[in-house]
């Protein structure tokens, strides 16, 4: 049996009420007994129902930290954003100023060509996918009434919800489709701005695994270079001469030092070489990590579901199961009818088209309605 706090309270509030009532309320002035009552219909409103749990009471307990951090990544949301452009920008910067320049140097033309299309595609990719994920509004249930089918009411918002609609308290109002809140680009992803978010993160990656790959050789002859800059360090410009060096006739009459001729590099250099390693590093690790992020994303489009949806899906796979059944997701049309549906793939010139260049297609549908268990046929016969 659950226990429920509610039910305690209630036999306590109970057994107060019974001992105040034998000590006789006719010793009690009136002002103070319309003051006891007062207090206690406010005490009883903060339980308004026998349905009190430890959700509720956890909920109302951690209400203001839940604000407090939604607050927080609210404001430094424009922080994430203008961090990302700056250390993208830092990268490309490098890349014209130093790389470019000995790509031109030392490479065939044939693989002159590669770097350039391929860079500046790849680098097209990103900053068109990252604008528009940013500036797309994702999809919002209408608040005005209509026949909409729905499925909740949100209890932040008091207004119906679609099919995989959920509540952002950061942006405090319900999202269609909602997959996550994503700081880096100070907006939540959802039905309409979903594939400009895995396309910013897969172009991402594999701008970053590009420059991990063809400048490794680079980073490692960078490293090596100031290492040696570091031992001709610790050579002093200037040796004092003393005793018999002066008598012996080492140095010119009057002059006691010794200058040391200038070091083979230049402050130049040591800062191209040290751009190339910021260069490797960044792109190295911010690879593996978005890597990663894109992987997970993959796996869940190939399922039909958002991060919350896979949260709410495994919850019901456990209760069905403990009954002896198998629960399905409504939503799963078979993964490679997910992909075209979530790319917006409806011919196979659109493989190119809409995949592979950049494209403000909108999604597939409204958000609000969707198909429930389809014919296993194809949706979008490519």
């Amino acid at each position: 049996m659950r226990w429920c706090p509610g039910s305690f309270l209630h036999l306590l509030r109970c057994v107060l009420s019974r001992c105040c009532s034998r000590r006789g309320r006719s010793r009690l002035p009136l002002w103070l007994r319309q003051l006891k009552s007062y207090v206690r219909v406010l005490a009883q409103s903060l339980f308004f129902n026998s349905l009190t749990d430890s959700d509720v009471v956890f909920d109302s307990v951690f209400e203001p930290v839940l604000w407090t951090v939604d607050y927080i990544t609210r404001w430094f949301g424009t922080v994430f954003v203008f961090l990302v452009v700056i250390l993208t920008s830092s990268i490309v910067l490098i890349a014209y100023v130093i790389l470019l320049p000995m790509v031109f140097d030392t490479y065939s033309p044939m693989w002159i060509a590669w770097h350039v299309c391929y860079g500046h595609w790849n680098l097209v990719m990103i900053a068109f996918h990252y604008y528009k994920a940013a500036k797309t509004s994702p999809g919002y249930p209408p608040t005005e009434k209509n026949d909409i089918p729905f499925v909740s009411v949100c209890k932040k918002c008091i207004l119906p919800k679609p099919a995989r609609t959920h509540h952002c308290g950061i942006c405090n109002r319900c999202i269609l489709k909602m997959d996550h809140h994503c700081p880096w680009l100070n907006n939540c992803i959802g039905h309409f701005n979903h594939r400009y978010f895995f396309s910013f993160c897969l172009f991402m990656t594999l701008g970053c695994v590009y420059c991990s790959i063809s400048g490794r050789n680079l980073f490692l002859e960078a490293y090596n270079a100031l290492e040696r800059f570091k031992h001709m360090d610790v050579e002093k410009p200037g040796v004092p001469v003393t005793g018999m060096g002066v008598l012996i006739g080492l140095l010119p009459s009057g002059q006691t030092n010794y200058q040391t001729p200038a070091p083979p590099y230049t402050y130049k250099d040591r800062m191209i070489h040290k751009s190339i390693i910021y260069m490797w590093v960044l792109t190295s690790t911010v690879g593996v990590a978005l890597g990663a992020l894109t992987a997970w994303h993959a796996i869940l489009i190939s399922r039909g579901e958002t991060s919350i949806e896979r949260h709410i899906n495994a919850k019901e796979t456990k209760r069905l199961a403990m009954s002896g059944r198998v629960y399905k997701n409504p939503f799963y049309y078979g993964k490679l009818n997910n992909w075209r549906i979530f790319l917006g793939v409806e011919k196979q010139s659109h493989w190119l088209t809409r995949v592979l260049l950049p494209s403000g297609h909108s999604p597939c549908g409204d958000g609000m309605t969707w198909d429930i268990f389809p014919p296993k046929k194809d949706l979008i016969p490519v």
